[in-house]
């Protein structure tokens, strides 16, 4: 299985250079995504835009796969990565700011989309992580019983790419998972998350 990470952000809200590069703990982003999903015993695969030259030097240092998008649009390079590189079994699509992703979050994902036994799945968490950390979520959805927003990272059929696929929402109450890097304030609780599971 592949795990494509959609690392082709400008990072303009941040002002920071390219945002694959953002360093938390003093390590870039992309790295713990990475890190994280190689430990899980999945190889990743950067799916880059061309606004990301410097992200593409790093992968290519660091022995990481890449696939160069047209950055037509988050939704549109996981496409064209599929259909451009024939991938016909499941693969993980993960955005590049969730820092505080883990192997045994991955595992854990993976665990419950092969018991649905659905062709996707997609990766939510509770809505009241972001709002006790005052941000206002742009999309809520009723999740097993509780207001969810979705946190970027999700499993489809590449087999059945194009087309409806169906589909099981896992909430996963997981603080690592509510952290997407878009602010000074995100880099801070990134921080803190990670600081705090390293002592």
């Amino acid at each position: 299985m592949l795990a494509l990470i959609v690392a082709g952000g400008r990072g303009t809200r941040l002002n920071r250079g390219e945002k694959p590069l953002l360093r938390v703990c003093d390590r870039p982003m992309i790295a713990y995504i990475t890190d994280a999903f190689c430990a899980a015993g999945i190889e990743p695969l950067a799916v880059l835009s061309p606004s990301v030259p410097q992200t593409a030097n790093w992968c290519r240092a660091n022995g990481i796969t890449t696939f160069r998008a047209t950055g037509a649009g988050y939704v549109e390079d996981i496409m064209e990565c599929i259909q451009t590189l024939e991938l016909t079994e499941p693969v993980v699509t993960s955005v590049s700011d969730i820092p505080c992703i883990t192997p045994e979050i991955i595992t854990a994902v993976l665990d419950a989309y092969r018991k649905a036994g659905t062709d996707a799945c997609s990766v939510w968490v509770p809505a009241a992580l972001a709002l006790g950390r005052g941000i206002i979520p742009a999309y809520l959805q009723q999740i097993e019983g509780a207001d969810a927003v979705p946190c970027g990272l999700n499993i489809l059929n590449g087999a059945k790419i194009g087309s409806e696929q169906k589909e099981v929402a896992i909430l996963m109450d997981s603080s690592r998972l509510a952290v997407n890097v878009n602010t000074p304030e995100d880099i801070a609780a990134a921080e803190a998350i990670l600081r705090s599971h390293q002592q």
